[in-house]
């Protein structure tokens, strides 16, 4: 196994190309865990049934036959392989990187993106993908073929960021269009309004899938480092502010920390996973602590 600094956003930034750059992640750190991730993203359970001659042992329920002495079979709802649609935002925002950090927030989620389905068409389940801003812009119907993480990752490195954020009324479309259950993982900044983001999730809780939010955020976007007077830049169609930071922390901290609560407490009240990512901390390190947060959770 490399060493966790091998999996730093600084040297992930020297390596070009998507595809080196997932190979590198999942190679270096994930590929080493002794247990698949994802076997805790399984379809939700429905009901026990008796067991029959010819029935795959690996769906006994062993709970069961403890306390009954008779083989009982886990049945689910949708006994096909995993689905996992990966969301991912490219809206301008994601675009933003700051001085100090090695990738901006759009590359960061991309090659989060391309790790997660690089893992799960390693697993033979199926992987999908969707690009949006304003609209859909790519909807790339999940597939478990080899071929089909190339044509994922030449989406992600064509997109063209510059559009504004329309989250909340995308998270509709995209729950009636996603017609099978499966994992919605979802990559993105989450600027947009909060109620909007969360009624729009919603959607996607009364569709039964199983949803995981990451947050991508920038150091400089959680932190607010800014001491001099600065010219911020306007993104998704907002002006140029010329300002003197220290005057906005305070009232810029609190709204953060409001939204963030917001958001957090909508997916726990819906039972969604929701994880922070700095573009400033190392690949593994996030993934360590989503995976094993996500596997505790479904034990």
């Amino acid at each position: 196994m490399e060493s966790p600094s091998s999996l730093d956003p600084r040297t992930l930034a020297k390596l070009k190309g998507l595809h080196l750059r997932a190979r590198h992640i999942v190679e270096g750190y994930v590929s080493g865990l002794h247990r698949s991730p994802y076997h805790g993203f399984s379809i939700e359970f429905a009901e026990h049934r008796e067991y029959a001659p010819g029935d795959d042992l690996r769906y006994v329920d062993w709970k069961v036959f403890g306390r009954t002495d008779k083989f009982y079979l886990k049945q689910y709802e949708d006994e096909t392989n995993l689905l996992c649609y990966l969301v991912l935002d490219v809206s301008e925002s994601m675009t933003y990187r700051s001085s100090p950090a090695a990738l901006s927030k759009l590359e960061y989620a991309q090659a989060l993106a391309a790790s997660v389905a690089w893992l799960v068409l390693e697993q033979q389940d199926a992987a999908g993908l969707v690009t949006f801003d304003n609209q859909i812009r790519t909807l790339l119907r999940p597939a478990s073929n080899s071929s089909h993480l190339q044509q994922m990752i030449q989406v992600m490195e064509n997109v063209s960021p510059g559009k504004k954020t329309a989250a909340g009324p995308i998270f509709h479309e995209l729950a009636e269009r996603l017609k099978k259950r499966g994992v919605v993982m979802i990559l993105s900044d989450f600027f947009d309004n909060v109620n909007s983001l969360l009624a729009g999730l919603k959607h996607f809780h009364h569709r039964r899938h199983d949803v995981v939010l990451l947050h991508v955020l920038d150091p400089a976007e959680l932190d607010f480092p800014f001491q001099r007077p600065t010219q911020f830049q306007g993104l998704e169609e907002f002006p140029d502010v010329m300002t003197d930071p220290q005057a906005l922390r305070r009232a810029y901290m609190k709204e953060l920390g409001i939204f963030q609560q917001k958001l957090q407490e909508g997916c726990r009240t819906m039972n969604m996973d929701y994880e922070l990512m700095r573009t400033d901390r190392p690949l593994d390190a996030a993934l360590r602590s989503f995976l094993a947060g996500r596997m505790a959770r479904m034990k």
